[in-house]
């Protein structure tokens, strides 16, 4: 009975005096093979750059690869929560994983960050989004800036093609908005699968349509398909891409029949080439010199700075948390989605983030430029 008494007094001295008695565990589930590989690889590469404490307490990460598979991603997150007693869920790399996870860390209330573009992730909010953030840019911040370029150049009608999921079907509702709004008429929809080898067929009825533009609403490599058959088809007005292929396996797989592409995307991208008044510019080559210092010159992605930007949010939020709970408790799960929630002026490399309760991205137009593919590199084009 003594023993019991002195072991619980020196659990309360020690929780007086601040200090702690469970690290942070940080689940990761990234999409490192399968068709999304080429944003989950950075984002892997980018988690193991990340600090190895925050706030004076220890952080463990615990990444998994779910293979750009929904079924994975979920049982990923699962097993990250149960198992790896997870006090914070980072993942998935795209959105259809991304939404099907959503469930799963509402339940068990345990907060997460997304490193997938759609909105609908987390928006509208409700009981089971409040536990859900995100890093990239929403998809419809992105189209706006797409529908505004297209207007100055003086495109009047537009093709589309995306994916035949939640990404694509994301796009084209907030693409076909933005267009409506300046009178540019949607001539053709077509979808297609990230694993197809081949789009012939929606590629005729977008050459049929003889739009002025073409918007392909893919990510990662899979989007260069649509590109490159329009261009082996003969297709001769401007192709657009979405910022979810903006990394140099694009460049590679695209060649020569993505040239000229023209694309919104976060700063970091461009970073070197960015006005020295861009209130990013800092930000993005910080994590530019980080992630080439450790995988090499020209080896820095876009979508592996979505992870390193949800790093800092944490880095932000988690000291707040321990203010009121310790690591591996429902109190501090908690306790963190508050605090993400109150995340303010977080500079990053694909923006600024100031978190609200009815905003669970927080990030402004600071968060996007045009770019342009030119003799195999990115290029900004000033506004």
């Amino acid at each position: 009975m003594k023993f019991k008494i002195q072991a619980v007094a020196a659990v309360a001295l020690a929780c007086a005096a601040g200090l702690s008695w469970a690290d942070l565990t940080v689940g990761v589930t990234l999409s490192t093979t399968g068709p999304a590989a080429s944003l989950g690889i950075p984002q892997k590469n980018t988690i193991a750059l990340m600090p190895k404490t925050i706030g004076g307490q220890k952080v463990n990460y615990v990444v998994l690869d779910d293979a750009s598979d929904t079924t994975t991603a979920v049982n990923n997150t699962r097993k990250l929560i149960t198992e790896s007693k997870a006090d914070v869920v980072i993942g998935s790399s795209v959105t259809p994983n991304s939404l099907a996870m959503i469930d799963v860390v509402a339940e068990s209330k345990t907060p997460m960050i997304t490193l997938a573009a759609s909105a609908r992730i987390i928006e509208p909010m409700d009981d089971k989004k409040k536990w859900v953030f995100k890093t990239p840019q929403n998809d419809g911040m992105m189209a706006q800036a797409i529908v505004d370029y297209m207007a100055a150049k003086g495109v009047k009608s537009v093709a589309f093609v995306g994916f035949s999921d939640a990404y694509g079907e994301g796009w084209y509702d907030v693409f076909s908005k933005a267009a409506a709004a300046k009178n540019i008429k949607l001539v053709a929809n077509e979808r297609y699968s990230r694993t197809d080898t081949s789009v012939t067929g929606q590629a005729l009825k977008i050459m049929s349509a003889n739009p002025d533009a073409v918007l392909v609403a893919g990510s990662g490599t899979p989007a260069a398909l649509p590109q490159k058959t329009l261009v082996e088809r003969g297709y001769k007005g401007k192709i657009y891409q979405t910022h979810g292929v903006a990394n140099n396996d694009f460049l590679r797989v695209g060649g020569k029949d993505v040239e000229g592409t023209i694309l919104p995307a976060g700063p970091m991208l461009v970073a070197e080439q960015l006005p020295d008044n861009n209130p990013v510019k800092k930000s993005a080559l910080a994590y530019v010199a980080a992630y080439e210092g450790a995988n090499g010159k020209g080896s820095a992605a876009t979508f592996g700075g979505h992870a390193w930007d949800a790093g800092l949010v944490l880095q932000a939020a988690v000291p707040e948390a321990l203010k009121k709970a310790q690591p591996g408790t429902p109190e501090f799960r908690a306790a963190l989605r508050d605090a993400l929630e109150q995340v303010k002026e977080v500079a990053g490399a694909h923006g600024v983030f100031s978190m609200t309760p009815t905003d669970h991205l927080g990030l402004d137009t600071r968060a996007r430029v045009m770019v342009t593919i030119q003799n195999g590199a990115w290029k900004y084009l000033p506004n």
